[in-house]
């Protein structure tokens, strides 16, 4: 279905718009730089970083069993051919997450995914780059539910996730935020499977 290319910190994966790798060093300066946005720290439940508090912090997603990152690459932006192992910092447009901090369900995963560069979004990246990500988090980690929690006013978000499939759960007034699941035994997370069985394989 797709390449998983070594342990987590060097997993690469491949689709038709995007290229996941691991959040490396190199990526540090450049995903710094997103984060100095207020609509990007707002959008992400995020706090205002130096640039040594996010090279730290780079290091201990990778140390941290619990959570899966990807830095999402548009493919248009890779200058000459891929190349596993390498940043590709030019082709940086974003990065999608998984949590899995459930303390009741360990096969439960919270998803995140951030499409930083506004000239790579509406584009449908964020959207392969959620379908990859799940799908190898069932198969790697044996999840069995996703999660996602969405601010109320991020509509394109909203509505990305509903077209997936995700149900809304639970709204949240005092955050305004809203949850929203989907579980890999329906019929929507078949045909996810589905579109992703068509990537790239590498190694």
């Amino acid at each position: 279905m797709m390449a998983a290319i070594g342990e987590k910190s060097g997993v690469s994966l491949e689709g038709k718009r995007v290229i996941m790798v691991a959040y490396m060093r190199n990526h540090v300066p450049k995903y710094h730089d997103w984060m100095q946005s207020p609509q990007l720290l707002e959008a992400t439940g995020s706090e205002p970083l130096t640039l040594d508090q996010e090279y730290q912090m780079q290091l201990s997603w990778l140390q941290y069993p619990r959570k899966q990152t990807f830095i999402v690459l548009d493919k248009e932006l890779v200058l000459g051919e891929f190349v596993h192992g390498s940043p590709h910092v030019e082709a940086m447009v974003g990065d999608v997450n998984i949590y899995m901090n459930d303390i009741e369900d360990s096969k439960v995963a919270e998803v995140e995914i951030m499409i930083a560069e506004p000239k790579s979004r509406g584009k449908g990246l964020g959207k392969e780059a959620v379908m990859m990500m799940m799908a190898f988090a069932v198969d790697h980690f044996g999840i069995r539910l996703f999660r996602v929690k969405i601010g109320e006013s991020n509509r394109a978000s909203l509505s990305m996730f509903q077209k997936l499939g995700f149900v809304e759960v639970s709204r949240s007034e005092i955050f305004k935020e809203v949850t929203m699941e989907l579980s890999v035994v329906k019929p929507r997370f078949n045909e996810i499977l589905h579109l992703v069985s068509h990537m790239i394989k590498h190694g």
